[in-house]
Order: C-alpha cells, then structure tokens, then sequence
C-alpha cells in the first residue's frame, strides 16, 4: 500500500491559521489513517458509524470515504502526486535472505547451504523421503540419530550440505510466506509414479511458483508394478513442468524413498541447482534469520528453532523476536547436541525467550541487553519488522482500478475455488479473455473443494483476491481473512462473477453494502415534544439503539419509514446507545406518526463485497 503523508499548507493570500493536508493513496486502513492523523482508530470507527459504516481496525476504506473522515476532522485530503507514469517490467519482490545481504560488503560474503523444503499431494512420500533423507545422509558419527525434533535438520553430501525444513506441506510454506519469511532457496515436488497430479500437487506447484522458487520433481515410488512415469510428466506438462528429457527446464528425479533408491542423485540435483544461484551470506557478523518453529516444554520452556540466514549466533546472544527478547541460555543443533555456535542456514533450537514466537518471524541478535531493547522500541514504534517489507498490501476488488490508476500494479491477482472441475473450467476459460496486454489477470491456484486457510494464506502472501463458487468458507480460512483483511468473494452464478471481475478491471464495480440489524424497539407511548413532533417512547426488545444509527418504523409487519436517527434519550439526557431492557424515547427524521405496538428496527450499513 502506498505510503501516506501529512503535511502543512497555508492557502494563497492567507494570513489566517494553517490548515492541515494529508496524502493518502485510493485505500488505507483504519489503523493506519488514525496513526496519519495522530487520533486513536475508535474515533475514525465512530465517523463511520455516524454515516452508516461498520468497520473495524483492519478495514481498508477507499479515497472518497476518507475525505468525509478528513472533512469531520478538519483535513484537507489529496492524492499524492503521480509522476509521469510509466509502466515498468514487473520486478519479483526480493525475498528476505536476499534483502539482509544487500548492504553487506561483498568481500565479507561467503557461500553458504541451501535450504529446501518438500511439496506434494499427502501420501505420495513427503514423509518417507524425509526419513529417508535423514537416515542415510546425516552427517557421519552421529550414532543414534536425531534426538530431538526442531522442524528442520542438515544432510551432508561430501563437504557440502543441505538444510530441509521439515514442515508439514504447503500450507506451513505459505502460511511463513504470509508473514513475509520466504526462507526456501528451492522446493522439492513429490509426485507418486503410481498415483500423478492431484490436487494437492497442483496446489504445492501454485505456491511454490507464487513464491518464485525453483521447483525439482522427486518421481517417487518408480519401484511399484503399476508405476506409469510417463503419463506422470504428460501431467506435469499439463501444469507447465516440463522435464528435461521432454525438452523442458524441469529437472525430474526418479527415486523410490522406501527402498532408498534414487536420494543421492536428488540431494546433487539439488546442490547442482542452488550452486547456480549463488547463495551467499556474511558469517561474520551478529546473526540474523527467521523462527522456524516455537513451542512450550514443560521442562525447559519456551524453545524456538531458528534458521540462521545471516551472521553468526553465539551461545549467550541476546536475541530480539518482534517485541520480545531474550538471551541464548543454551543452543542444540538438529540432532539435539548442545553448541556454542551457529553458522549459515543452521537451524538451531534454543532457549531462552519469554514467550512462544510465530513461525516466520524475524530475529537478529544484539550486542547488549541495552541494544535489544532499544530494537524492540523501534519495532513498537515503527509497527514495522524487516520480514513484513515485502508483504503485499491486502487489497480488494474494488481498490484494485484506484490503484492501477495511481499508477500501482497491472496485474489482478486470483485464487479460485469451485465446487466441482465442470464449473472450474468455463470460469478459467472466461477469466482468461478478460484484460488486455497491458492490464492482466494472473491465477495463482485454481481447484476444487472449500476455501480453505491455504488459500487465504497464498492471498495473503501474494496481494491476490480469494473467488469462490458454490463453495463454503472454512473457519480457520475465515480468520485469518478477517484479520489479514483479504477479500474473499463468493458466488451461485457464474455470469456474476465474470461480471464482477470485469467490472474491476475496467473500474465499474462499486462496493455493496448490506442492512446489519442492530437494535429492535417497542413503541409503549407517543409524546409530543414542541414544534418537533411526536418522540416514541420505546422499550428495547433486544440488541441496542445507537444515536448514530438509522431506523425502520414497522407496523403490522409493513415498513412505514426509513430514515435516521435524529434523537436518543434516557428521560431528559441524550445518550450514545441504550440496551436491551431499558426505555427511552426514540425520535427518527422525517417522521413522527408514532402508534403504540410499532416496531423501531435500527441498522447500519455492513459491507459484503
């Protein structure tokens, strides 16, 4: 989202008090208007609500609604300025590993192990080749294996090595992402010989595209009778992996994971891949990375395992976590031995912190107690960590032509989700015809079944807007849009959709909001009060009348009226709100023919879409 500033102005020929102006881009959120003009967000909900608006915190509203907000509060709201437009190559966002090294000189910088996580549809072998990774590639000498699980560990090939995260799937990949940790260098598809492309594969392949990481096909179970590769890299074609030997750039390995079979050759195709990205990094320095995972043990507390991405941890580190810090009581490596050190792409678990972190959270240590502090102020502050620079923006359907036009992104980002593959299908064929060369539609996952906490995490981690047919929200999916503030569209006709999608590109479709019934009332008696009419004296049958809401006068089940509110009383006293229980006297504009046993329905207006 574009940054919004504030400035003073003085109008020409002015010698009066300065007005203030404020730059906002076509959306922001209520959080981050209120922190623009030094107010707390509770009042920007209550300008809202008086205009018939229910928002939260993370509502992001457009320009127009932000003018009325800026006009009640003595603001003069513009846009910011658009420099000669110029549509540039859309840049891929570096990702986080890429970012910390940046202003690192380059003679500092060493080469440092890659690190890959496993994709796939379940039960084609992701676990199985995890194991067999761990058991045959360990490093040498150390009998009895790993003792402790930390969600990552390291393989050793002759002198080099590789670091897997052991995360269960896709949604773990994303979900990481979302938080803007995008710490894999490269990702390993698992595709059954036996069983092809499912679902879930497809999925795997979504994300790991969405996240611009090279992707190597494990073949597996190539040692069953019914194997049939072949009519596997037909499918894999079909989703646009082509293999080598198929004339592509798909690098396809085939192994059986149970009988070990084929790992040696994967783990050098995977060294042969990432050796040409050059993965480099400053081991001198104090360390920096991401939480890989956290937990709560009974014995020895919180323990966090971090990947290492840049410097060097030490035993007796301070560590700072977002708003926490800690020092580093003690250090294990993946086999649960204790260290004194931790180098590049090193996962490690230590303890130490106060509080569990979040998987994909970004750590740095500090010099001192004092300097952890001083960081964790500065992240208060700012409301701001290194790991979320890169997060795209939520956006809505409706923000998505403001922000072409303000000369932002010209590409429409999708997820889709549909009931069954014979509605999927003419929905993907229509989409595609919409748009133009320059103003495109890009579908980042398409698929059958719920919209699920995946889904909503991929729209998260890459701007994309959430489109659902026939198909239910999952819960979890439904918080976390909630709180991440991703439109979530769902739809019974196809036409509509196409529609609406249309509507967006072209900068036509306008927002739509609903009727929230808030409040019911029961006129008792009928006062009339001067020259302004008749007041119902109500008792509140359930919810709450609010002052700034608006009213529907009912009689025998027929809607007389509809207007707002223009008076709310406790006996003599204007009030806020009254509750269920409790009477007042209700007076609504434009109306005053009260009768006693009419029903006052108070509203706000909701936004749906």
């Amino acid at each position: 989202m574009a940054i919004a500033q504030e400035k003073t102005v003085t109008k020409p020929g002015s010698n009066g008090p300065q007005s203030k102006q404020i730059e906002v881009p076509p959306s922001i959120t209520v959080r981050s208007l209120a922190e623009l003009m030094h107010i707390s967000p509770i009042e920007i909900i209550k300008v809202l609500m008086s205009n018939g608006i229910m928002a939260n915190i993370n509502q992001v509203i457009d320009f127009d609604t932000v003018s009325i907000i800026g006009a009640d509060m003595g603001y003069e709201v513009v846009q910011p300025k658009v420099e000669e437009k110029v549509v540039a190559e859309e840049r891929p966002e570096l990702p986080l590993h890429r970012r910390l090294i940046q202003n690192e000189d380059p003679a500092n910088l060493r080469s440092r192990p890659p690190v890959v996580t496993v994709l796939g549809h379940v039960d084609h072998g992701k676990t199985t080749l995890l194991d067999s990774i761990r058991e045959t590639s360990v490093v040498k000498g150390e009998a009895g294996g790993i003792t402790q699980h930390i969600g990552a560990y390291k393989v050793f090939l002759g002198d080099k090595s590789i670091t897997f995260l052991d995360t269960p799937g896709h949604a773990a990949f994303s979900a990481m992402r979302a938080r803007g940790a995008q710490v894999t260098d490269l990702a390993i598809l698992v595709v059954a010989a036996d069983d092809g492309v499912m679902p879930q594969t497809r999925e795997a392949v979504e994300h790991a595209r969405a996240a611009q990481v090279p992707i190597i096909v494990a073949l597996n179970k190539i040692d069953k009778a019914n194997a049939n590769p072949d009519r596997v890299k037909q499918e894999l074609a079909d989703i646009n992996l082509v293999v080598e030997e198929w004339g592509g750039d798909t690098i396809c390995v085939p192994i059986s994971a149970l009988e070990n079979k084929g790992i040696d050759d994967l783990l050098e195709n995977i060294l042969l891949v990432t050796d040409v990205a050059d993965l480099k990094a400053n081991p001198n320095r104090l360390a920096q990375g991401v939480v890989i995972e956290g937990k709560l043990d009974k014995r020895r507390g919180v323990s966090a395992t971090l990947l290492v991405q840049n410097g060097t941890l030490k035993d007796g580190d301070f560590v700072v976590v977002g708003e926490q810090y800690g020092r580093v009581r003690a250090m294990f490596n993946f086999n649960g031995k204790k260290i004194k050190k931790a180098g590049l792409s090193e996962p490690v678990s230590i303890l130490g912190l106060s509080e569990v972190p979040d998987a994909g959270e970004f750590f740095e240590a500090a010099e001192s107690e004092k300097d952890a502090r001083a960081k964790v102020t500065a992240y208060r502050e700012t409301h701001a960590s290194v790991q979320k620079a890169s997060i795209r923006a939520p956006m809505s359907l409706e923000d998505f032509f403001k922000q072409r036009q303000a000369g932002g992104d010209q590409t429409l980002r999708l997820v889709i989700k549909a009931d069954v593959q014979g509605s999927l299908e003419p929905i993907i064929n229509s989409l595609k015809d919409l748009g133009d060369e320059h103003l495109k539609i890009k579908i980042l996952l398409e698929g059958t079944g719920n919209i699920s906490e995946s889904d909503v995490n991929l729209a998260v981690a890459s701007g994309a807007i959430v489109v659902g047919f026939n198909v239910d929200v999952d819960p979890a999916a439904e918080r976390v849009a909630e709180v991440e503030g991703v439109d979530v569209r769902q739809y019974s006709i196809i036409y509509k959709l196409i529609d609406d999608i249309d509507k967006a590109l072209k900068g036509l479709l306008e927002p739509v909001y609903a009727d929230k019934v808030i409040g019911r009332a029961e006129v008792r008696a009928v006062f009339k009060i001067g020259r302004k009419g008749n007041v119902a004296g109500s008792f509140i049958l359930d919810g709450q009348i609010t002052r700034n809401s608006m009213a529907k006068v009912i009689r025998n089940g027929k809607e007389l009226h509809t207007g707002k509110l223009s008076s709310l009383k406790r006996f003599t006293e204007d009030v806020r709100e009254v509750a269920t229980g409790f009477e007042c006297g209700i007076g609504v504009e434009g109306f005053d023919d009260f009768k006693e046993g009419d029903i006052i329905e108070a509203f706000v207006k909701e936004r749906v879409n």
